[in-house]
């Protein structure tokens, strides 16, 4: 499965967050610590979603290479700076396309968002789910693929006015329901607020010095590390974060 983090917190480069620490992002791409069974290796894209000093909508970079085959990354990763970071590492799901536009982060307005995992059945297991959709949504996901069509999901619920938390818990146990053995790690942020889900997939998060950080695994060694249940989403800013538990559907 995938690698993932989002960062908010006082402005750090690319390269502190993807590149250098221990077991940074980069790493994880070739040497993960814990895929659940998921595979091994992260090599099916990668992508990077921030906010500007200057404000406005994140800019994102994606690529379909392997995050380590990227020669212009550690220079671009090392002149930007950013309160707000999402970024991702794909293994790609057998079958589904190895395509720039499947990579995470999918935007939209002020929104990054990043699945770390897979949807069982798919595409008709979640048929239903989609149908609920509006056409227009369909007719324009990123990519044919069961992650750009759950951030199509959840944007319909931010669309709608749920927050970010409940748009992730909703969804999350929609599909889990609808397709039973899924991998449903999600993760939102808008610069201001981040969630994310905990659906048979690792995740940890990291409160210090006025920045939160979320990551699949951490990135260094350091001991404010905590290990998120799974069945959980997590919504916070700079200053607090809380906890709770999805309340599974009936498929």
């Amino acid at each position: 499965m995938c690698r993932h983090l989002a960062y908010l917190g006082p402005a750090v480069t690319l390269s502190e967050l993807l590149l250098d620490s221990p077991h940074s992002l980069l790493r994880q791409t070739w040497a993960p610590s814990d895929m659940c069974g998921g595979g091994s290796v992260n090599a099916d894209g990668f992508g990077v979603g921030w906010v500007p000093d200057t404000g406005g909508p994140p800019v994102v970079y994606r690529r379909a290479c392997p995050m380590w085959a990227d020669a212009s990354l550690p220079g671009l990763a090392g002149t930007i700076r950013s309160t707000a970071v999402l970024a991702a590492a794909r293994n790609g799901t057998v079958g589904l396309p190895v395509v720039e536009t499947a990579c995470a982060p999918f935007t939209d307005g002020q929104w990054l968002f990043s699945h770390n995992g897979l949807v069982t059945g798919w595409p008709g297991s979640v048929g239903e789910l989609a149908a609920r959709l509006p056409v227009l949504d369909l007719m324009t996901l990123d990519a044919p693929t069961d992650s750009a069509l759950l951030w199509a999901l959840v944007r319909h619920r931010l669309r709608a006015g749920d927050s970010a938390g409940s748009a992730l818990a909703t969804v999350t146990a929609e599909v889990a329901a609808a397709a039973p053995g899924s991998r449903l790690n999600l993760l939102l942020t808008d610069g201001s607020v981040l969630a994310a889900t905990t659906w048979t997939h690792s995740l940890w998060t990291r409160r210090a010095a006025g920045a939160l950080a979320v990551s699949s695994e951490p990135w260094d060694d350091g001991d404010a590390w905590q290990a998120v249940p799974d069945g959980h989403v997590v919504t916070g800013d700079r200053r607090r974060l809380d906890l709770h538990p999805i309340k599974p559907m009936e498929g």
